[in-house]
């Protein structure tokens, strides 16, 4: 029987990487698009993969890669011209005649979001659904649960786990739940076509449930320490986490506080689409152990970084929650409304770079 061929870009990504074992097993010939070849690449070449190296944003070398393609999962790189990547993919996948595209975004995707790459991400979605012959769907998961253990050393190590989200929650899905959706509906197109889904994990948690999870995932005791923001993004530099990736994080971090997250969730999508029931958030807390520390070390400049960016920012900003069309897009009536005794908006030196 003919199996499409199916592209899985960031292929050695955290959920592309899932996606191409997963359609691997299933007998699907897979090209797995790379920036590089390394040993991540060599790995999956040996699982069965056919490598193509191409950057997202080079228009020919994409033609290249989508050759004799009829599927593709999308996942972005997190970069600031992430959007020009975009057009480009969507220009080589109308002349390869896709048949579908599965596109990875996030919940938090609007027009006029504090974030670029958020907004850049709603772009790209409503590009895909305009590409005539092409099926769409959409993958808009939340924070993804691996960034719950960024600091899962310092609860190893000191039975400390830093919170930055406030009183917030979060039904956070695994890495692995994600891609086995994303595969799913490449398997499957007609089921899928036109479709959005939100993959979660099967419970909301708060700062005391997670600290639990990660204690018993440990085998020890662990307290929740409240963190501020700026005391974790010093960690993040020193840990050598790249600019354009926590320039949007502190946004993040604020919808989160402002209950962006607990919005809709959890969802039964990981069930419905893959017939397995998601990854509580212990089971996954066993496969992860990072260690980080943030000592005094001077934090990112931000106010720098916009500048220097120099990139389009809304007139008027919104997290999330506060966004009439965001709200409206995930069908959230005035009834629901974010936790009362959140933090107040930014200042107005994050507001317009200058």
């Amino acid at each position: 029987m003919f199996k499409a061929r199916i592209i899985v870009t960031g292929a050695t990504g955290k959920t592309g990487s899932v996606v191409v074992s997963e359609l691997l097993r299933a007998s699907y010939p897979v090209r797995a698009m790379v920036h590089r070849e390394d040993r991540r690449s060599a790995r999956l070449k040996a699982l069965g993969a056919e490598i193509a190296v191409a950057d997202m944003s080079d228009v020919e070398r994409i033609a290249a890669a989508l050759k004799d393609v009829q599927r593709a999962y999308y996942c972005p790189p997190f970069d600031p011209y992430m959007i020009q990547g975009a057009v480009a993919f969507a220009v080589a996948a109308r002349e390869a005649r896709l048949e579908h595209i599965v596109g990875m975004t996030q919940w938090l995707a609007s027009p006029s979001h504090w974030s670029l790459l958020t907004r850049q991400h709603w772009l790209a979605d409503r590009l895909f659904s305009m590409l005539p012959g092409v099926a769409h769907t959409i993958l808009n998961p939340g924070f993804f649960a691996d960034a719950y253990f960024v600091t899962m050393g310092l609860a190893a190590h000191l039975g400390l786990y830093p919170w930055i989200f406030g009183d917030s929650r979060n039904a956070p899905p695994s890495n692995e739940d994600i891609g086995r959706v994303a595969a799913a509906a490449l398997m499957d197109p007609v089921r899928h076509a036109g479709k959005s889904y939100r993959p979660t994990g099967p419970k909301l948690l708060g700062a005391a449930a997670i600290g639990e999870a990660i204690g018993r995932a440990l085998g020890r005791s662990v307290r929740v320490v409240p963190t501020p923001t700026w005391m974790f993004m010093k960690g993040a530099r020193l840990a050598g986490y790249p600019i354009e990736l926590m320039s949007g994080v502190r946004y993040y971090i604020d919808d989160h506080k402002r209950g962006a997250f607990e919005l809709g969730a959890p969802t039964t999508d990981v069930l419905e689409v893959t017939g397995r029931p998601a990854e509580d958030f212990e089971t996954i807390a066993r496969r992860y152990a990072q260690f980080m520390v943030a000592p005094i070390s001077p934090g990112f400049n931000f106010d720098r970084y916009d500048r220097e960016l120099r990139a389009p920012f809304p007139a008027e900003p919104w997290f999330a929650p506060e966004s009439g069309i965001w709200r409206r897009e995930h069908i959230i009536t005035d009834a629901v409304k974010p936790a009362p005794g959140r933090e107040p908006r930014p200042s107005a030196s994050r507001r317009v770079p200058a």
